[in-house]
């Protein structure tokens, strides 16, 4: 069977969408006409194309992944079959996420297997968790799989919580100094320097050069927003080259505070997903390849790209980790004595503990000492402007 993606008005007049199954296009609209739907759009089920369809954003949607997986793990537990948990999922959300889900119902239903399944739909499902699924089909325990993968996506997402939201209350307050900053420059100063112009007498150089900065506000300021956009544009674009990458990672790396919380962070995460894949029965280059695919650091890639070649070619991990020079001396030991021990997955998980325990502890010391700074410097900034507005009112009053 084939599946695609339909969106059709139902007998309330409302428009619905989601994916069907059938031998050919014309039995799919039959099947969804004896539901009392009227189709407006079909198409094939492409990869990626109900994501797309459907308004439904993967990076929006992996804190519902990761409780759809855990529901599902629970289901098949308790002896529940594939496809009653599948449609027992799709009751359960809505919205796209529904649709997504409903398109796993139907392929699997057609004879695909869920791994295939989620393969299909590209760019909604990562590697990572089409690997463990179909590492847990063939093994026969896809519960314990699904279990595991449910673990790792919710501490991930723990720990994506816990930065942002430790950088939280520094962004609300630099954003509202920038607001105050420019409605102090572009309404305010402008009157009071023009009543202090009138005077004719000459202005002080922290006068002049608030003025200035006035000006150019009020007089260009559509011209500056325009040059900040196509400049932002530019960098943005750059960012995403590769030698953009590498530049922009490489720069987080050297930031004080900022530069060991993203390396730690890259690292719990790698070291959780080698050790989820290996307890899941995936051998350690096979996991060491899916977690360079599951990280965004293009450097972090590399090395791990470099470190699967060096073991392959019958290096210890030890020292073909310590030739790529991103991952710390207490890493390289982790891995070394993990492999001669045979408790790898254990070590790992501990490493990874521990690192995010780190990275918690260095973001929240990280927005303690932004606050002030952020503060400090809307202070001093406001502070020029009222001096800078000021200064020619004392001169002219001991003038007198």
């Amino acid at each position: 069977m084939v599946v695609y993606a339909y969106r059709a008005w139902d007998s309330n007049h409302r428009l619905v969408r989601g994916t069907i199954s059938g031998e050919t296009a014309w039995e799919a609209r039959e099947r969804l006409r004896a539901q009392g739907l009227l189709v407006q759009q079909m198409a094939l089920h492409r990869p990626g194309f109900a994501g797309r369809l459907l308004g439904w954003k993967r990076r929006g949607s992996r804190a519902l992944w990761a409780e759809a997986t855990r529901e599902l793990a629970t289901l098949l537990a308790v002896d529940v079959p594939l496809l009653d948990a599948l449609d027992t999922l799709v009751l359960q959300h809505g919205g796209g996420f529904q649709a997504v889900l409903r398109g796993l119902r139907d392929r699997v239903a057609a004879g695909a297997s869920l791994a295939d399944a989620m393969r299909d739909q590209e760019g909604v499902f990562d590697s990572l968790s089409v690997c463990m699924v179909e590492v847990g089909e063939r093994g026969g325990h896809l519960d314990e799989v699904l279990d595991r993968l449910a673990d790792f996506q919710e501490k991930s997402l723990e720990l994506k919580d816990q930065v942002l939201s430790a950088l939280l209350y520094p962004t609300i307050v630099l954003s509202i100094s920038l607001l105050v900053c420019l409605f102090l420059m572009t309404f305010v100063v402008p009157i009071l320097l023009e009543n202090l112009s009138q005077t004719g007498r000459p202005l002080p150089w922290p006068t002049r050069v608030l003025k200035l900065g006035s000006d150019l506000l009020t007089q260009h300021g559509l011209f500056l927003a325009a040059l900040s956009a196509a400049i932002g544009g530019g960098v943005w674009g750059l960012l995403r080259t590769p030698w953009g990458q590498r530049w922009k990672y490489r720069l987080l790396l050297r930031l004080p505070l900022i530069g060991g919380m993203v390396r730690k962070q890259e690292i719990a995460r790698i070291a959780f997903v080698i050790s989820t894949l290996m307890r899941s029965g995936v051998v350690f280059l096979e996991a060491l390849r899916l977690a360079a695919q599951t990280t965004k650091n293009i450097l972090m890639r590399e090395s791990l790209a470099e470190c699967d070649e060096l073991v392959g070619a019958g290096s210890d991990i030890g020292a073909a980790l310590s030739r790529s020079g991103f991952f710390p001396q207490l890493v390289i030991h982790v891995f070394s004595v993990g492999q001669q021990s045979g408790r790898l997955e254990e070590m790992l998980e501990r490493l990874a503990v521990g690192y995010e325990r780190q990275v918690s502890s260095s973001a929240a010391r990280l927005a303690s000492a932004l606050e002030p700074i952020l503060i400090l410097v809307l202070s001093i900034f406001v502070g020029f402007i009222l001096f800078a507005t000021m200064l020619p009112i004392l001169e002219a009053g001991n003038a007198i």
